[in-house]
């Protein structure tokens, strides 16, 4: 085996323990229960599980996706989250290899998915998840030099100002969860790139109610959670936003 084949699969393992983890966040943490308060139970049986019950990815396909005790069946959606958070530890080792920028965006990566399923299950971004993305912002200004200063700083208001704007002139357009988020990830990835990450998101999130309207699974004054397209579009931007910006302008000859 070689070594980068190696750090791979350290990458993969790494990110879906971490993952696992963040799963546990994401239950807990709108229920105000401690993450560090005793371990996982099956949530119908109340059986404390065992460290072989929560091997990430292998324990659920062993069990074929049933409590091991009980019987009971398993949500897909923490199997499914500790591979994507797998396959961001491999994303992230390939874009910045062995360097701190790896480490820092992948925790950026798992903070971010934290926000996108309890804003997703709950319509609203714990301030825990906000404070730690804006300790990232931080930690991203001493490992990150590509970014000056004066970039992060009016990538702070440069998103987040005109969406408080908004919410002065109509009431509810965005949450306040939300403003705090972009404020955090403009700073982080500085003027340009939260531009980028904001296009997408607005984007993605356009394209998203539109089918929903369209399949008749949403109404047209219903309210919709923006920070998973807002998590979606600033991780990409932090990876791609240099190229994806140089290929937009490239189609007007610019």
């Amino acid at each position: 085996m070689s070594v980068i084949t190696f750090l791979y699969i350290y990458a993969f393992v790494f990110g879906a323990c971490i993952a696992s983890f963040i799963n546990v966040v994401i239950y807990r943490l709108p229920l105000g229960i401690p993450i560090s308060k005793g371990r996982s139970r099956c949530d119908s049986c109340g059986t404390q599980l065992k460290w072989y019950d929560l091997i990430p990815v292998i324990s659920y396909v062993i069990y074929r996706g049933k409590c091991h005790y009980c019987g009971a069946k398993i949500g897909i959606r923490g199997w499914l989250l500790e591979i994507v958070g797998g396959l961001l530890g491999c994303l992230c080792f390939y874009h910045y290899g062995l360097s701190l920028m790896t480490i820092a965006s992948f925790i950026l990566a798992e903070i971010l998915i934290a926000v996108t399923f309890i804003d997703v299950d709950t319509m609203e971004i714990p301030n825990q998840l906000v404070v730690a993305t804006g300790i990232m912002a931080i930690l991203f200004a001493f490992i990150d030099p590509t970014v000056s200063l004066v970039s992060r700083v009016i990538g702070f208001f440069i998103v987040s100002a005109p969406m408080l704007g908004l919410c002065y002139i109509k009431e509810g357009a965005f949450g306040g969860g939300d403003i705090k988020l972009i404020a955090m990830l403009g700073f982080l990835l500085g003027t340009v790139n939260v531009l980028v990450g904001t296009f997408i998101a607005i984007i993605s999130a356009g394209i998203y109610a539109i089918i929903l309207l369209a399949t008749k699974n949403t109404k047209l004054q219903a309210h919709m959670a923006f920070g998973p397209f807002l998590s979606a579009g600033c991780f990409i931007a932090l990876l791609y936003g240099s190229q994806l910006l140089h290929t937009y302008l490239a189609l007007y000859g610019l």
